[in-house]
């Protein structure tokens, strides 16, 4: 009996030992843990505060660009003959954007089948395919 007693206080003593080695590494990635939420709670604030400024920097180009729409200082001339023309692009592209979905709009196939008239590649009535019209 006497080998199982010296059996289980050395179990426990490594149980021991292993619960306090435990404990330490437990410790230890909640401080990691705690760093790394830290960290990206920085970066977030920090990349918002990118975003208001760059906010700020456009209401006040937008503003100088309206105010001194014919008086533009040569030093920013080519700069805001650059966002004219991007503004321009962005119209057309807009324009063109919009201009085929109006036409598909109006465009209706007549069922081979059954004489449906539908936008869809697939007759909604009998499911066969949609004639070319």
């Amino acid at each position: 009996m006497a080998i199982f007693d010296e059996l289980t206080k050395k179990a426990q003593a490594y149980a021991e030992v292993a619960g306090e080695k435990m404990k330490d590494i437990a410790g230890a990635a909640a401080e990691k843990a705690k760093a790394a939420s830290d960290t990206a709670k920085v970066k977030v604030a920090i990349v918002t505060e990118q975003r208001e400024l760059d906010k700020n920097y456009r209401a006040i180009g937008e503003w100088f660009v309206s105010e001194f729409d014919g008086e533009i200082p040569d030093a920013v001339r080519d700069v805001v003959a650059a966002i004219n023309v991007s503004k321009a692009k962005i119209a057309e592209l807009q324009a063109r954007d919009e201009e085929p979905e109006a036409a598909e709009e109006h465009v209706l196939k007549t069922c081979p089948v059954c004489g449906a008239a539908s936008d869809s590649k697939f007759c909604p009535d009998c499911g066969a395919p949609m004639g070319e019209e």
